[in-house]
């Protein structure tokens, strides 16, 4: 069984959030999925199943399954539209979100997902004590999502991971204006998905980019995860979705040694 990583939001290897993708024929065990996983320790990895013209796709972390996965999702795309069914210019994905479709533009892979629905929160000292600084405002869907009125302090956070985990939410997302280069900044913190941070965190911008939005009245972003490693994603809100594309980039490619597991 071949495996491939790839960083996704990346320019280049060693930067964006590298993701592990296995392209199969039909659908492997849970548990055998939850194994590989684990032993591959990365924030995620993708398993696609074919189904006719479309696939069936699963994001499983090293503790658990997810509904919704950005970077994994535009690994998933780059491997079937490189290796597995070159080609074409459009992917479908069947998920626990629904249907995702993923286009190719160039050296673009654009991704259209569904928008979370904000609300506000109260500002609370225990989201000021896990984070270390107190943010302007507080929201919340699957995910908190925490504003910032500077880029320096989503940049140079520390938060207390134990803290976090006590906190509302799936995953943290801070987030600030840009400095000029990039409209807006962010972080993302995954605690307790055991990832105590996410390098790029595409389904937390389907959280960023609908504040962003409300908060400027513009539409189109340019985004940069402020994560060590780094990634720049490209959005643009039309209704209740959020389109995010980004490039890609192969770092490995491997066979995995499953005989007698299968």
């Amino acid at each position: 069984m071949k495996q491939y990583v790839v960083d996704a939001f990346a320019d280049r290897v060693f930067e964006g959030n590298p993701a592990a993708v296995i392209v199969t024929d039909s659908p492997l065990e849970e548990g055998l999925m939850s194994a590989i996983t684990r032993e591959n320790n990365l924030s995620e990895t993708a398993f696609a199943v074919s189904e006719g013209d479309s696939w069936r796709l699963r994001w499983f972390t090293p503790t658990q399954e997810i509904d919704l996965c950005g970077h994994a999702t535009l690994a998933a795309a780059f491997v079937i539209d490189r290796f597995v069914r070159p080609g074409g210019d459009r992917i479908r994905f069947q998920t626990a979100s629904g249907t995702l479709t993923v286009e190719r533009r160039d050296d673009l892979y654009e991704m259209d997902f569904p928008a979370y629905t904000l609300k506000a929160q109260e500002v609370t000292d225990q989201i000021v004590d896990a984070l270390g600084a107190r943010p302007q405002e507080v929201w919340r869907a699957r995910d908190l999502l925490c504003a910032f009125d500077r880029a320096e302090d989503v940049i140079h956070m520390a938060p207390d991971q134990e803290k976090l985990k006590k906190l509302k939410g799936a995953l943290m997302q801070v987030t600030a204006p840009g400095d000029g280069a990039f409209d807006c900044v962010s972080r993302s913190f995954a605690p307790k998905m055991g990832v105590p941070e996410d390098p790029v965190c595409g389904s937390g911008h389907c959280h960023i980019i609908p504040y962003w939005a409300a908060k400027t009245g513009r539409t189109e972003f340019v985004a940069r995860q402020a994560s060590p490693r780094g990634g720049t994603l490209y959005c643009k809100l039309e209704g209740d979705r959020v389109k995010l594309a980004g490039r890609a980039a192969l770092y490995a490619q491997s066979e995995l040694m499953l005989e007698g597991l299968l």
